[in-house]
């Protein structure tokens, strides 16, 4: 049983649920006092849930009657299982009405149906599949014009004035007034529908008191009976552009699927899906931003941040707090069995603080590598259709505040929110700034500039960091050591063991990986040691001959795909030349954490082997140092011949070394042995060699040809799917996509034997098909 105080209203036999839930009882003394409505949650979601991201992922809420979901993972999961995880309540009113309330509405016909948001299979997918095309990013473009010219003109009002409230002043009006384009609503009704949106918000996701319900029910039944009469007028001009027109043009050829409700129901949801999360996210970006100068300044320097700094905002401060699903049979969320018939409201905002998945979380970091990983949009087969439409608006907005308004600051004021679970950003957002100093009175000309919007997730290779060499160091024969440090003298974003980046080595197309090998707890400098190699491609040749201190260096990341295993018993930690540069790390981490571990080196000569005396000094008997110039080796065979039970065996070093300790390993239990490789061949691409297949899309809905001449990663990306890829050889492991069926044939060097049998994962940017079909989790 838990130490904390349950509440009556348990909806679980204690009896049973004792050894399920992570604190005996699902319903904790915090648990019981969880108020999403209240100013705590309103005004930052992830801290107020963090006891639950640590404590109890997965707890109910009797103020809510529902189950309160906190964790990235278990998030994750149930969005991707949409048979078990129901959308069917996502716009039921979290609220239950009064009588009075439901008889206003139904006064007005209100008649709510099923939307892409809240339908079931097999209903959903077919609808989906006929209404994306709009949604795809080839149609998108014919959007940005209107944008740019919004974001101008709405700029052109107030810049001279000093002082705005961005939220009442443009970013309300903008976002409503493409998403009235986008759906192909008349001008002349754009007013009206303003009025009543945020009453649809309200109603659905909001507590109205008692004496408030009756006004929203008048407000969402004018809105509904308006959105009838939009509907009908476009219906007398079908070829018109707009999604409604779209679907009204579908719904001839499939008046099945698209059904005269369903057009209806969609027209009213549509437009606060595509109005009020835009203008929501871009009021929270900015405020984020103007909360960090320094990323502000680094944005106002660089736009070609812009991107990145789009999803880093929408993961650290996002406009969809929550969402909400069915248990439609009995299922376990993060070792929590809920019966069928529970609701859950899974908590996307704390999601997206999640130690687990996001390294220092709470860190803004407008160059996270892994940013666009947030489930703002949601995940899977029903992720938000118009993410893509968002995400222009906002680099739009972002580009026109950088470029007109660098000098812009917060001015003092309290933050309000509209009390609901789900949508939230300020009520209003007062900004000052001194006209005087407007760039555009010095330079006119920068009016004419422009950057350009990119529709989907934004490229690795334009998240880069500013780094300046702080020192280069010889570390042994033919080995360089840089420290390397924020040229501001700013902290840098924490790394963990395994930890690497790259390097733009004098070109941002000649981009090369290192591993990080200084110590993790100094957030003031990243540590690298590059051995010049002969016969590489020319980057270490470069750090050698033209890197000097003080020079600039642009990186990326820091990245982990190479982590060290806390859990252990004992760590073999195992190190060929300059693959001691992770080990290194790891090795400190161990002896920090009071681990039993043993460190063992090998090099050609001791003159080779960087940092010695450093590793000497830390480690001292647990260090085993192989020289070969020295006459020893290390006998992998001796060392390795008994497994032992609960060790993990973590190695770097040439292939060589890799492949014999793999043989050695043969005997120990699967996945003891993890190692990180510098080279591969394996994912050479050969189409006379190859052949084509389809990859069917599990949680989207899509089916994919991949020909014999494309990767499964550029395929996917072509139809307009998010993945993220970094080194393309099947080195790194950032592409890695979740397999659900059909034979892999693996040809990158992450996967351990292990997880290769299992046939469950694969590396997008190298590995196939052995047939003709993969069912992957995307």
């Amino acid at each position: 049983m838990s130490t904390t105080t349950p509440v009556s209203r348990c909806p679980v036999a204690h009896g049973a649920a004792v050894d399920q839930a992570p604190n005996g009882c699902p319903v904790s003394a915090r648990a019981a006092a969880f108020d999403p409505f209240g100013d705590g949650y309103q005004q930052d979601p992830p801290e107020y849930v963090r006891w639950a991201r640590e404590q109890e992922p997965v707890f109910y809420s009797p103020k809510l009657g529902y189950w309160v979901v906190a964790r990235y993972d278990d998030i994750k999961a149930v969005f991707r299982d949409n048979l078990t995880f129901s959308p069917s309540i996502a716009l039921e009113k979290i609220t239950p009405t009064g009588d009075e309330a439901n008889q206003v509405l139904a006064s007005y016909g209100y008649a709510m149906n099923r939307t892409l948001v809240n339908e079931d299979e097999p209903a959903h997918m077919p609808r989906r599949r006929l209404l994306m095309e709009p949604f795809t990013p080839e149609h998108l473009k014919h959007h940005e014009p209107l944008v740019r010219k919004l974001a101008r003109e709405y700029v052109d009002r107030f810049i001279d004035d000093g002082r705005a409230d961005l939220v009442d002043q443009m970013l309300w009006e903008v976002p409503l007034t493409v998403a009235m384009h986008f759906l192909g609503v008349p001008e002349d009704d754009m007013d009206t529908l303003r009025r009543y949106s945020i009453a649809h918000t309200v109603n659905t996701w909001g507590r109205p008191k008692p004496q408030e319900q009756v006004a929203v029910a008048h407000a969402v039944g004018n809105f509904w009976q308006h959105a009838g009469r939009i509907l009908a007028k476009m219906r007398e001009n079908p070829d018109a552009p707009g999604w409604m027109q779209f679907g009204i043009r579908m719904q001839k050829d499939h008046p099945e699927v698209v059904t005269d409700s369903y057009l209806h129901s969609m027209m009213m949801a549509g437009i606060v899906a595509a109005h009020e999360t835009t203008a929501n996210a871009t009021a929270n970006a900015m405020k984020l931003l103007l909360q960090h100068p320094q990323a502000w300044r680094d944005l106002c320097e660089d736009p070609g941040l812009i991107p990145n700094a789009v999803e880093e905002c929408l993961r650290h401060n996002g406009s969809v707090a929550a969402w909400r699903r069915l248990v439609t049979r009995d299922a376990v969320v993060g070792g929590v069995a809920l019966p069928a018939g529970s609701k859950l409201l899974i908590v996307t905002s704390s999601a997206n603080h999640d130690e687990a998945h996001f390294a220092d979380a709470d860190f803004f970091d407008i160059r996270r590598d892994n940013a666009s990983d947030h489930l703002t949009f949601g995940y899977g087969s029903h992720q938000c259709m118009g993410k893509n439409l968002a995400r222009m608006e906002m680099q739009i907005f972002l580009e026109e505040f950088t470029r007109r308004l660098p000098h812009m600051r917060l001015a003092e004021q309290q933050f309000t929110y509209v009390p609901n679970t789900s949508f939230r950003g300020p009520e209003h957002l007062w900004v000052e700034w001194d006209p005087a100093q407007n760039p555009e009175r010095r330079d006119p000309a920068l009016l004419a500039a422009t950057s350009p919007v990119r529709i989907g997730e934004p490229s690795r290779h334009a998240i880069t960091r500013s780094v300046r060499v702080e020192s280069a160091t010889r570390a042994a024969d033919g080995v360089v050591r840089l420290r390397l440090v924020s040229p501001d003298g700013r902290a840098l974003p924490r790394w963990t063991p395994g930890s690497h980046i790259d390097v733009e080595c004098g070109d941002p197309e000649r981009s090369r990986q290192y591993s990080l090998c200084g110590d993790p707890a100094d957030s003031g400098a990243y540590e690298i040691a590059v051995l010049h190699e002969q016969d590489g491609r020319g980057g270490s040749a470069w750090i050698h001959q033209e890197l000097k201190a003080g020079d600039k260096l642009r990186i990326r990341g820091p990245r982990n795909h190479f982590r060290l295993d806390e859990s252990a018993q004992r760590l073999i930690l195992i190190a060929g030349g300059i693959g001691i540069t992770p080990i290194s790390a790891m090795a400190r981490r161990a002896r920090e954490l009071g681990m039993d571990y043993t460190l063992h080196y090998a090099g050609r000569a001791r003159r080779c082997m960087a940092m010695l005396d450093e590793l000497a000094a830390l480690h001292g008997e647990r260090l085993h140092v192989y020289a070969g110039d020295e006459g020893r080796r290390c006998d992998f065979a001796a060392l390795l011949a008994t497994p032992e039970a609960g060790a993990r065996i973590h190695a770097c070093g040439p292939e060589r070394m890799l492949q014999a300790l793999a043989d050695t390993c043969a005997h120990w239990p699967e996945d003891t042995l993890r190692v990180e490789h510098f080279h591969t061949t394996l994912a050479a691409l050969d189409p006379s060699k190859e052949h084509a297949f389809d990859v069917e899309l599990k949680d989207s809905g899509l089916v994919v040809r991949v020909p014999a001449d494309q990767t499964v990663l550029s395929a996917l990306r072509q139809a307009n799917i998010d993945v993220q890829s970094d080194c393309k050889e099947g080195l790194c492991g950032s592409c890695e996509v979740a397999v659900l069926a059909g034979e892999i044939d693996h040809r990158d060097v992450v996967l351990t034997r292990a997880e290769r049998d299992a046939n469950r994962k694969m590396m997008s940017c190298c590995s196939r098909a052995k047939g003709k079909k993969l069912v992957l989790a995307l």
